[in-house]
């Protein structure tokens, strides 16, 4: 138990160092000369890796046989949510200023968004689906409702990579993160399949 208790502090720690850190670095001026767009960016960033960590619960716990990480796949997802409603937030409240008009025309110039709002809202739905009352309310449905999560990391990955603007297919532009990141999620993904899950029983 005290484990248990040990590695989540520790992990609220890890998932909220990088706000501080962004509160430490706007009060002292330090967010280049377009904070709004680097904390868009960071808070972005952020969502993405705690998307991953997520994600990376349950293959730990398959390869490594380590339960107690399983008890952080709620926090880590919640936390994700978090920081996806502020990449949001900043988006509309900061960088924009809430003017829909303006916010509706550049759907049309940057249709990124639309993978990227997709992503939000299944976060959202898995966000506030992930307590109990839920779980006993769905039944079986909860765990096949919570698979979605899978499509997320797809389309915030989609988002991302579009973001950059990189072209995978040509390995041209900014390709690096975009690409880490799906290895990543596919790497994740693969080692969810029955025939590994029995390898390491």
């Amino acid at each position: 138990m005290k484990t248990i208790t040990k590695l989540k502090l520790l992990t609220h720690g890890g998932a909220l160092l990088p706000l501080l850190w962004l509160f430490w670095d706007y009060f002292n001026h330090q967010l280049t000369v377009n904070p709004i767009q680097a904390a868009m960016q960071r808070t972005g960033k952020t969502a993405i890796v705690l998307l991953m960590l997520t994600l990376a619960c349950t293959p730990i716990y398959i390869l490594f046989k380590y339960k107690p990480v399983l008890g952080l796949r709620r926090m880590l997802g919640l936390y994700t949510f978090f920081y996806a409603s502020l990449h949001l937030t900043i988006y509309v409240g900061l960088d924009y200023g809430f003017n829909w008009e303006s916010i509706f025309q550049n759907l049309y110039e940057k249709q990124y968004i639309y993978i990227g709002f997709a992503a939000f809202l299944i976060l959202a739905i898995l966000a506030i689906t992930s307590f109990r009352w839920w779980m006993k309310k769905l039944g079986k449905n909860w765990k096949r409702l919570h698979r979605l999560v899978y499509l997320a990391g797809i389309l915030v990955v989609l988002h991302y990579a579009w973001v950059k603007k990189g072209d995978l297919f040509a390995l041209q532009g900014d390709i690096i993160g975009p690409l880490l990141f799906g290895i990543l999620l596919i790497a994740l993904l693969i080692v969810r399949l029955p025939v590994l899950r029995q390898s390491h029983r």
